[in-house]
């Protein structure tokens, strides 16, 4: 995993991973303020009726400005991960062609796939994120439930994108990603950088990248 890592944050630093990063950042947040925007008065309805079945009076007290925040900043996070997600390809082969040259592409992700999952994915983490909010304001504890949740939006998106162009056996890529889930959260922890959040759904896929394929040197 030290390998792993290692070889993620030397190219995540790259020339070509900091064009991407821009190129999927711009396009995310364009998007995400339309959608804040086409939204906005249900936000605003769903966030109050939300917060009244609360018990606590102090959540329900400051709750409001703090969900108001927190969810937009998920719904960024949702979409980067997403644009990531359907852009990321070409990154991964030519990050692939530089560290693993006699690994051949086999493969290419279907895009509806890797949209549904994205999806699905983004769906999970909305609704634990919703019905477990209060966990949030729990010190230490919420801060790594968080980081959990973040995990979920990666993982599953982020393995298939990754194995689709150079696995086909699906028992070998489960074998491969033993530790996705630690994996994920590595990765997830950019979230809680302001501003280098942004790199979080690319380094996952550069995480796994090196695990899926790095297996394939050992």
């Amino acid at each position: 995993m030290n390998q792993v890592i290692s070889k993620s944050f030397k190219d995540i630093f790259s020339a070509t991973v900091l064009s991407f990063v821009a190129k999927a950042t711009i396009i995310s947040i364009a998007v995400t303020v339309i959608l804040i925007w086409l939204l906005n008065g249900t936000l605003t309805n769903f966030i109050t009726s939300y917060l009244s079945w609360i018990p606590w009076e102090w959540v329900q007290t400051t709750g409001a400005s703090v969900a108001t925040i927190a969810i937009a900043y998920m719904l960024f996070i949702l979409v980067l991960s997403i644009i990531t997600s359907l852009m990321i390809e070409p990154l991964l082969k030519k990050l692939a062609k530089k560290h693993y040259p006699d690994v051949p592409v086999i493969g290419t992700a279907n895009i509806s796939t890797s949209l549904l999952l994205s999806l699905k994915s983004g769906l999970i983490f909305l609704i634990l994120f919703l019905f477990t909010f209060p966990l949030m304001f729990i010190p230490l504890i919420g801060a790594v439930w968080m980081l959990w949740l973040w995990s979920i939006l990666l993982k599953a998106p982020t393995i298939y994108d990754v194995s689709a162009l150079f696995l086909s056996d699906k028992a070998e890529v489960k074998r491969r990603t033993k530790k996705s889930t630690l994996t994920a959260m590595i990765a997830a922890g950019f979230n809680y950088i302001p501003v280098l959040n942004i790199f979080a759904p690319v380094f996952a896929q550069i995480l796994f990248l090196h695990q899926i394929l790095g297996e394939e040197k050992r």
